[in-house]
């Protein structure tokens, strides 16, 4: 099997093939930090999270570089509302980062690099586009020449004459500086120092870097002048990667990546998440109701490129799921003892089993997640319902074995999905039962009345009064339930 990618500048699914055999050098874009993080950073987080731990299962060594954008308007903008600096605002929000992440699951990156500790690569890299000619001086500014890189427009397939400049509101042309430009598709790479404004010295004067350069600067200083893989969500394929390429290669030659990769943006309800539109929700407010696995399991559901809708529903949905993969990967900490089972082992590799294979093959088709869940939900419904057995009837005819095998590909493949309990945490009720554990009884009885079972309909209906549940039956075949 041969990992297959979705390449956003080829537009094809392309086979990795890394720079150098067994390592993959990964950049992803980060956050620029004068707020909380929100559900798209959830989305974007955890997605790059789990292609790295997929990659580290394959085989690879990956080194993972992260930045944080601490120089940006909108920190300034949050600095001088609260009557702070941007420093301190940067620092704030960068700890609240990591306590987010460290609530999702997302493992930390091997380096989180910041702009304002990579100031000389910043300037040494302005200083060689602008030997190169594909750089001027302003006013105290320096822009970029977008006219003079020939491939301008490749990633997001965009024709200089189609281009509309403002997107992601940090490219203007109206304001006073664009009034300093060349051409009004040039780009700043050096943005003079204004009052009260924090501010660096350079050779075009005191100032601070623009905000694409600072990406281009850190990729080249960490990871090298090509890297394989270059990730991010799809709202900074324009302008912000395709200018990250125009800097890069116009200096090296060389491609500024070997595959470039782009998350789906998020949805609430079907619109576009906005603090205008009263939807943006943080991380942590949605953790003070959501397990936290729940979110990871919602990311998970849907392909990594398509846009991904949070709705209650959806949530909900996530939430039941993650209860019947808890219980399924409860059963060897429940079970395991009475069949003499040592319950520390080693992960599984991909060719342990059929398992194993099956999640291979799904995800090495463009991580395909979705698809190796289906894997971990089918062995999860299994030992469940092995485990209702054992709690009910006492025995079950299953060869121990198996059900090992089972149980230790499960939590082989869910630690690759960031899917992880606490065997000590996980309690039910006083009469022992799950929700999801009542529901697959009743399930069960409603099947044996169908069968015209009765014997067998009477005796689960008689297990479940044991433990305290009342059952109502309704009309239509209807059976519901309470405590």
């Amino acid at each position: 099997m041969t990992l297959r990618l979705y390449d956003s500048l080829t537009r094809a699914k392309q086979a990795l093939q890394p720079l150098h055999p067994g390592l993959v050098t990964m950049y992803c874009c980060g956050i620029t930090v004068y707020d909380y993080c929100h559900l798209g950073h959830a989305r974007t987080c955890i997605t790059w999270d789990l292609v790295r731990r997929y990659l580290q299962w394959s085989g690879y060594e990956v080194r993972y570089v992260q930045n944080f954008t601490d120089i940006d308007d909108k920190i300034l903008k949050r600095a001088v509302d609260e009557g702070s600096t941007m420093e301190a605002v940067s620092e704030k929000f960068i700890a609240a980062y990591f306590e987010d992440m460290e609530a999702l699951g997302v493992q930390p990156a091997d380096l989180y690099p910041r702009a304002t500790h990579t100031l000389d690569g910043i300037k040494r890299l302005i200083a060689e586009l602008e030997a190169k000619g594909y750089a001027y001086p302003s006013g105290g500014d320096v822009y970029y020449s977008v006219r003079n890189f020939e491939g301008y427009g490749k990633l997001s397939g965009r024709k200089l004459e189609d281009l509309q400049a403002g997107a992601s509101g940090r490219v203007t042309v109206a304001d006073p500086d664009g009034a300093q430009k060349q051409d009004p598709f040039d780009f700043a790479l050096w943005k003079s120092a204004k009052p009260g404004e924090p501010a660096w010295e350079s050779p075009w004067g005191k100032g601070r870097p623009g905000w694409h350069i600072e990406c281009s600067a850190m990729v080249r200083e960490f990871l090298g002048e090509t890297i394989d893989l270059h990730v991010g969500g799809n709202d900074l394929i324009f302008p912000h990667h395709e200018n990250e390429i125009a800097q890069s290669e116009a200096v090296t030659g060389q491609p500024l990546a070997q595959y470039w990769l782009h998350n789906g943006m998020v949805k609430v309800d079907g619109e576009k998440m906005s603090k205008s539109l009263g939807n943006f929700t943080t991380i942590r407010a949605l953790l003070e109701t959501v397990d936290p696995m729940a979110i990871r399991l919602l990311v998970l559901q849907g392909h990594y490129r398509k846009p991904l809708d949070f709705t209650d529903t959806a949530i909900a949905a996530a939430t039941n799921g993650w209860h019947t993969l808890t219980e399924g990967l409860q059963f060897g900490y429940d079970y395991g003892q009475d069949f003499g089972w040592a319950l520390e082992f080693s992960p599984l590799p991909p060719d342990a089993n059929q398992w194993t294979g099956a999640f291979q093959e799904a995800v090495d088709d463009d991580f395909n997640f979705a698809g190796g869940l289906a894997v971990l939900f089918e062995l999860a419904k299994h030992l469940r319902s092995e485990g209702n057995k054992l709690k009910f009837e006492g025995s079950t005819p299953a060869d121990p074995d198996l059900l090992q095998t089972q149980w230790i590909t499960l939590v082989s493949l869910a630690e690759i999905l960031g899917l992880g309990i606490n065997p000590e945490s996980q309690s039910t009720d006083d009469n022992g039962l799950t929700d999801a554990a009542i529901e697959q009884l009743v399930a069960q009885r409603t099947q044996a009345r169908k069968d015209k079972n009765w014997a067998e309909g009477d005796r689960l209906r008689d297990l479940l009064q044991e433990a305290g549940i009342t059952l109502v039956d309704k009309p239509g075949g209807v059976t519901e339930w309470f405590r």
